[in-house]
């Protein structure tokens, strides 16, 4: 299994502390480049459930903030992230759809949003190493 997965899975299971799904995306990364964890807890903290007003899902927020501390930034680069999550969950970016759908298929919202912050740091992992930075 991937560090950058487990230490998200990591971040998700931890209940004294909440770690939001931008936040748990961005912080594997972020702490495997040294970078201080209160500052990017700080800085991704409104980020969650699609920036507290069921926007752009936290999950990919954080996806495009980990690709960018990785070096992939390049506006290509995030709108080809972007489509593969499109392509993955019927078109949808929005936390509000994403979970709109999943709870028309009886999905519970933790393990939904647990699987969408996987998936992003998974894809993000995926972009880093097709480009030769992982």
């Amino acid at each position: 299994m991937s560090k950058y997965l487990e230490e998200a899975k990591r971040l998700r299971g931890i209940t004294e502390k909440h770690y939001n799904c931008a936040q748990a995306v961005v912080l594997p990364f972020a702490l495997d480049l040294g970078m201080d964890e209160e500052s990017i807890y700080n800085l991704s903290v409104h980020f969650g459930g699609g920036m507290k007003m069921g926007a752009t899902c936290g999950a990919v927020t954080g996806g495009l903030m980990a690709l960018g501390l990785m070096g992939v930034d390049q506006a290509a680069d995030a709108n080809a992230f972007c489509r593969e999550i499109r392509r993955r969950h019927d078109g949808c970016l929005d936390c509000r759809d994403l979970l709109r759908m999943n709870m028309e298929r009886g999905g519970e919202k933790k393990p939904h949003c647990d699987a969408m912050v996987y998936e992003s740091v998974l894809l993000v992992e995926q972009f880093c190493r097709d480009r030769g930075i992982l």
